[in-house]
């Protein structure tokens, strides 16, 4: 995708890669572009939007610097995009099925799976490494109540604020799978 807007009030460009930006995270952005450590440019994408302390939705390259607010609360915030063997003839004419199949399927905000939904292969599969990881942090399983009940009714969860699951098409009308999810809380 090609940049729409090209910002240049600060220190180094903001390479914007949508239109519909609001004047709040146009000011964030611009505020951010002005600090010394920032490399190059920033890059805000399509789901840019106003957070607390930097842009959600944007790339902040540092150097020698670490910025937490840009990190944030979702640290396991994540893309990815996969092309899937349909092309754009090969879907109906209304997608609406499909998405109630998602949603259906698909946990989203606070919401988990039903406990008997989880396989227990996919329990047993993860315990040891959980184990590992929660005997270096005892804090976790402080935090998060019934910790070892939750956390596997959230794997395969969508979470909530800009995350999505969307179906795209390219330039060659290949059908695509674009994620966009989060950690759900215990990062």
């Amino acid at each position: 995708m090609p940049v729409q807007i090209m910002l240049n009030k600060g220190k180094v460009p903001v390479k914007i890669y949508t239109r519909d930006v609001d004047s709040a995270s146009m000011t964030q952005l611009t505020n951010m572009s002005q600090l010394p450590f920032i490399h190059h440019h920033i890059a805000a994408m399509p789901d840019v939007h106003l957070g607390k302390g930097a842009t959600v939705g944007s790339v902040i390259p540092t150097k020698d610097a670490i910025i937490p607010a840009a990190v944030g609360v979702d640290i396991g915030c994540g893309m990815n995009a996969v092309r899937i063997s349909l092309k754009a003839k090969d879907l109906p004419d209304s997608l609406r099925r499909s998405r109630r199949a998602i949603e259906a399927a698909i946990p989203v905000g606070f919401d988990m799976h039903p406990r008997d939904k989880v396989k227990a292969s996919t329990l047993n599969a993860m315990a040891k490494p959980l184990q590992s990881i929660t005997d270096k942090h005892a804090g976790l399983t402080k935090m998060v109540r019934n910790f070892h009940r939750t956390w596997g009714r959230q794997l395969g969860t969508l979470g909530g604020g800009n995350h999505f699951i969307e179906l795209c098409l390219d330039e060659n009308e290949d059908v695509w799978i674009m994620l966009h999810s989060g950690s759900r809380g215990i990062g």
